[in-house]
């Protein structure tokens, strides 16, 4: 107490040591100078403070270490406010000015109680994050404490931006009257501030609930309109989402409470790939399947569970095989789809390459076309057709045929060519002539 009071006297002694020397000058002049005076002083104490601070900082704890690069802005301007509160009752200024000027110390006073709670919940967040292992294979809960740190510490910080300002202003007697009316009339005027911060308090609101309810979850893989990509930054009010070819995609809070999409991480990250083949129906089935089992446990992006290959699919010309794999994630899924597809193929192309994928057709002349068409000649109950002409056949079935040929030989002819007159060859055939005769 007595060397605060000593400190106070010698400031006032050299105030007025200042105030002496500048006589002719009118008293804001003597104010300003002596303010400035001030101020260096508050500065060369502030940058001696953390030039001690820094020396020793080394042998800090890695916490203290940190809350002290966080704090240094802190402590510069919590020194510039102590000078500048010191040096305003010293000042030859009237009533009236240290009246106007107080609620401004108030209020910077204020900020800087609210700017250091931001900087304990921050600084606090920060170093329990740092204790989280995202870079490890299961890594599900880490990313869920994650999640709900970072979402929570925007709808924070905006929290304590908002109750900070608001109290700051109600430092003064003329903001603070404009909010008593404004909340007395809170009808229209309410309203009207109410739409206007709607899409900012939905995307908060929304914030709150993914950190509560966590559809989604920091590094997860999602698929939002189509594009395949990872959770990779939340803020207050959207989502940063990389995608596989390294875009970015900003997407609101609120879309992920709205719009359905998908994730492939919501309970483990874990995932099963699937490759699709299309063979000819010549494809033996089994040595593909031993194949394909062999080079799936033989690459190392498979991590031991699911290994199967099913026909999925017959159509038309083609047969669908489809190949099962467990991979640990995504990315390892993908590289061991790729692989195994390539592979696969090279093994159907080396070992069957007639069971490819083909089309068949058959050719047909218009001549055959014309003579499918042809209406048949009705047959006979003794199975030979006549055509009328002098008692002629005209054609026989099948077992007609074979008895008239069994009857040929029977006799010795000299050919198995059976002759007209048993009704065999079909009238206005060559052979048909010849036997005539």
């Amino acid at each position: 107490m007595t060397c605060g009071t000593e400190a106070h006297r010698d400031l006032q002694n050299l105030t007025a040591l200042i105030v002496r020397h500048f006589r002719f000058a009118p008293p804001w002049a003597s104010a300003v100078v002596v303010g400035i005076a001030i101020l260096i002083m508050g500065f060369a104490l502030q940058m001696a403070i953390v030039w001690i601070a820094g020396h020793w900082a080394k042998r800090w704890h890695p916490l203290l270490q940190l809350v002290f690069v966080r704090i240094r802005v802190l402590v510069r301007w919590a020194v510039l406010l102590l000078a500048v509160g010191t040096a305003l009752p010293l000042l030859p200024l009237s009533t009236e000015v240290l009246d106007a000027t107080r609620p401004l110390l108030v209020a910077g006073f204020i900020l800087l109680v609210g700017y250091a709670i931001y900087l304990g919940a921050d600084i606090a967040i920060a170093r329990y994050m740092e204790s989280l292992r995202l870079d490890v294979t299961d890594n599900l809960l880490a990313r869920k404490a994650a999640t709900q740190l970072r979402v929570l510490r925007r709808t924070i910080n905006v929290l304590i931006l908002l109750v900070t300002l608001g109290f700051a202003l109600m430092s003064f007697s003329s903001v603070r009257q404009f909010g008593i009316s404004l909340f007395a009339s809170a009808g229209v005027a309410g309203l009207a501030v109410g739409l206007a911060a709607r899409p900012l308090l939905s995307n908060l609101i929304a914030g709150i609930q993914i950190a509560l309810a966590q559809p989604i979850k920091l590094d997860d893989v999602v698929v939002v309109d189509g594009e395949w990509g990872r959770i990779e930054e939340f803020t207050a009010t959207y989502v940063v989402v990389r995608i596989w070819d390294l875009r970015r995609l900003i997407v609101p809070l609120s879309y992920f409470l709205e719009q359905p999409f998908r994730n492939w991480t919501y309970t483990s990250s874990q995932i099963l790939g699937q490759v699709h083949l299309y063979a000819d129906y010549t494809l033996p089935i089994q040595p593909v399947r031993e194949k394909c089992l062999e080079l799936i446990k033989a690459n190392p992006l498979w991590d031991g569970g699911v290994a199967v290959l099913q026909v999925v699919g017959a159509e038309a010309n083609v047969i669908q095989l489809r190949a099962l794999m467990s991979s640990a994630d995504s990315s390892k899924s993908w590289d061991l789809r790729c692989a195994v597809r390539e592979q696969l193929i090279e093994f159907i192309q080396q070992n069957f390459p007639h069971a490819l994928p083909r089309t068949r057709a058959d050719l047909t002349s218009p001549q055959d076309l014309a003579s499918m068409d042809r209406p048949r000649p009705s047959t006979s109950p003794q199975g030979v057709a006549a055509d009328g002409r002098h008692g002629k056949a005209h054609g026989a079935s099948l077992p007609g045929i074979a008895s008239a040929l069994r009857s040929t030989r029977a006799k010795g002819g000299v050919s198995d060519r059976p002759t007209p007159a048993q009704g065999l060859a079909p009238a206005g055939d060559p052979a048909d002539e010849a036997g005539g005769g």
